[in-house]
């Protein structure tokens, strides 16, 4: 029976060393997603990503122009086009908006604290 007893609480310390390492963990991911989003962003919305945006938009309508689609159709589809990037963008600044991001990043540290809560209170049970 004791070789039984140690075998459980090494196997009860194990589950305990590995969720204090995954709360350090995810506490550590929880920090650095907010910052991760905000210099995603600040590539995509620099001069060079507005320079090459700009590029790319004009060989997009050149592309359709040289495949025949005619101009009211060729304008609209670039016009679809470009919406996806400022879509993408408007996207992008609400998730790391000042306060915005701060939220991201409780709402990530209270999802992970809840799970981890939940995850310790079935193994004590």
């Amino acid at each position: 029976m004791s070789e039984e007893k140690e075998e459980e609480e090494t196997e009860v310390r194990k589950e305990k060393e590995d969720t204090e390492e995954l709360r350090e963990v995810l506490s550590i991911v929880s920090q650095q997603v907010p910052s991760l989003i905000r210099n995603i962003v600040a590539s995509i919305f620099s001069e060079q990503a507005g320079a090459d945006m700009g590029k790319a938009v004009g060989a997009f309508y050149k592309g359709l122009k040289e495949a025949g689609i005619p101009e009211e159709t060729a304008i609209r589809m670039t016009e679809n086009y470009i919406s996806t990037f400022t879509s993408l963008g408007d996207v992008m600044k609400m998730a790391v908006g000042k306060e915005k991001g701060k939220e991201v990043g409780e709402d990530i540290s209270k999802a992970i604290k809840e799970k981890l809560d939940k995850e310790l209170g079935e193994r004590k049970e």
